[in-house]
């Protein structure tokens, strides 16, 4: 990798979130994740089988990763399992509509479902209401023995209005 790749990886990755590079827009796309560590990007992204949400697994999950020839990069089983990975269910009486949670933080559930186009959105608690959340934004402090979350910031949409909507809370 030239010094000047390495210079712009090193840069953006120190970042704010409205400073770091975003992964291509897909319409299955719920949310992805964004760290203050680099500028790798955990993506979540509907599951989509004969048009509807698959009940196995209606979440996919996976690294984007920039400046690299195969930019989609799967998680490690420790990274499903600890850090990135999603607890589903589907919800009873709710056609097609699960509730999970983030393995790495179960206080807060989140609803994944489809629009009456059948276009899939996630609804994540923002501001102590259920929103669409659309981004992520994890600030990681690694300078002690343990790694530590300083904040997390939640950017979504009203799903009433449109109005964007914010929140940032320290776990």
């Amino acid at each position: 990798m030239k010094f000047a790749s390495i210079l712009l990886l090193f840069c953006l990755s120190s970042l704010a979130p409205d400073r770091q590079p975003i992964p291509p827009d897909s319409p299955i796309r719920l949310f992805f994740i964004q760290r203050s560590t680099n500028i790798n990007v955990a993506v979540y992204d509907a599951n989509l089988v004969g048009g509807k949400l698959n009940p196995k697994d209606p979440v996919r999950t996976y690294w984007y990763k920039f400046n690299t020839k195969s930019p989609i990069e799967e998680l490690t089983t420790i990274q499903r399992t600890l850090a990135y990975g999603l607890y589903t269910s589907p919800i009873s009486g709710a056609y097609n509509t699960y509730e999970g949670h983030f393995l790495a933080y179960r206080k807060r559930k989140f609803v994944v479902k489809q629009d009456a186009n059948g276009i899939p959105y996630a609804l994540f608690q923002i501001n102590n209401k259920l929103q669409i959340l659309k981004r992520v934004y994890v600030k990681v402090d690694e300078s002690k023995f343990l790694t530590t979350v300083d904040y997390i910031e939640l950017f979504g949409k009203d799903p009433v209005t449109g109005r964007d909507v914010y929140e940032k809370f320290k776990p």
